[in-house]
């Protein structure tokens, strides 16, 4: 591309997978924006063209929580660790990205902040958006760990998480802790006050808990169904936990680990049904294998990160007790939504690519095919296997063939 030059591009003979329905059309795209959306006959001319053989134009997907792919993980905490994931990540469709840290000693934290300043900086144009860091904890209730290392679990100190937003500041984006926690009110507080997302999740909360928590801006909830309270009786009443309370507040937004292995199909049906396709956003929570055909991996750091084992299509720790995030990669979770749980491929899509952005405060932007939005679009075919990727106007990694 010249400076002060537009390069326009032409995307035809291709559905258009929009928010409410999929057309056959066409896109322009002028640098790194879409200029027009049309159906029929593409009108004006082009710099080059893309003839995209009748197969699908979709919103690149968002993902709010991965930890890695491709062999590597975002504890790892370097700019190549980073660039590996990213790789792997977009080559499935990812576009925009939020890489997600684990509960760790704070020298791991802080290093990986520091990687991804890094890569932000060395992948800028190269790769997918790196929209900012997820923290997932430390800030979370041991008993619903799942297969986060209990060591580093711990209640929220002010003096702690302040170092780490002042550090963070412009990086961290979003931050998972468990709201019955001492002091996780004040903490939601302070993430509200940096612009950060408070997210609930591994945590033993019951309703009473969860509304005033969402009252201090905790609007969203980490991987529903997974290491999270659902209904305990105390002295023969029921009270509600997590699950029960994501349902029963109407504006609090979820996302699912789509894997098929996480959740069975019928209760992903459930709950697109039960909060709309504008409440739940799909996540691949992967790690470190996903993309791999292996049957053994580390989940975080290399160096102090915890052995896991794959079988079955997902990852579990080595006594099978529980699962350890996912070796999904975007794809396949549009693939189990309408295979599997019966949801219709637009709004599949919209799950894994609009209502996350807005989750994010980013869907003015990004996540859906419309003029002025950022130029992140992905081809697929029937079997949703991507076959195209492009970021910002730039197609990448060889895959959008003219």
């Amino acid at each position: 591309m010249k400076w002060g030059v537009s390069v326009r591009t032409l995307l035809f003979n291709c559905n258009l997978v929009l928010p409410e329905e999929i057309r056959p059309g066409y896109v322009v795209t002028e640098d790194d924006r879409i200029a027009q959306v049309g159906f029929g006959r593409p009108e004006g001319g082009a710099d080059r063209t893309v003839d995209l053989g009748g197969r699908y134009l979709a919103p690149g997907f968002v993902e709010l929580h991965s930890h890695g792919a491709g062999g590597a993980d975002f504890m790892d905490g370097t700019v190549e660790a980073f660039a590996t994931a990213c790789h792997t990540l977009m080559c499935h469709g990812t576009t925009t990205l939020l890489p997600t840290t684990l509960a760790a000693s704070p020298e791991e934290i802080y290093r990986s902040i520091d990687a991804f300043r890094a890569a932000r900086t060395e992948l800028e144009g190269k790769s997918l958006n790196l929209h900012g860091l997820h923290m997932e904890g430390p800030y979370l209730n041991v008993d619903q760990c799942g297969a986060i290392d209990p060591k580093y679990i711990r209640d929220p100190a002010p003096e702690e998480y302040e170092a780490f937003l002042d550090y963070g500041r412009g990086a961290i984006k979003r931050w998972t802790l468990a709201v019955e926690r001492p002091g996780a009110d004040r903490f939601a507080d302070a993430l509200m006050r940096e612009g950060v997302l408070p997210s609930l999740g591994h945590s033993n909360a019951e309703y009473s808990q969860v509304l005033p928590a969402f009252e201090h801006g905790v609007t969203h909830v980490t991987h529903l169904y997974s290491s999270m309270s659902t209904i305990t009786r105390h002295s023969g009443f029921r009270h509600s936990g997590v699950l029960e309370s994501a349902f029963c507040i109407p504006d609090m937004t979820v996302e699912v680990i789509a894997d098929g292995c996480h959740l069975p199909a019928e209760l992903l049906n459930m709950v697109w049904r039960f909060k709309g396709p504008d409440r739940v956003a799909l996540t691949c929570d992967s790690m470190r294998c996903a993309g791999q055909d292996v049957t053994e991996s580390i989940l975080g750091s290399l160096e102090n990160g915890q052995r896991v084992i794959i079988e079955d299509g997902v990852a579990k720790l080595p006594d099978r007790m529980s699962f350890a995030g996912s070796i999904a990669t975007d794809d396949r979770l549009v693939r189990v939504m309408t295979r599997q749980a019966g949801v219709p491929l637009h709004e599949a899509v919209r799950m894994m690519s609009l209502t996350p952005a807005n989750v994010i405060g980013i869907g003015d932007r990004t996540g859906s095919v419309e003029v002025g939005k950022d130029a992140d679009l992905i081809c697929f075919d029937d079997e949703i296997c991507v076959c195209g990727v492009m970021v910002r106007g730039r197609g990448l990694a060889g895959l959008m063939k003219e």
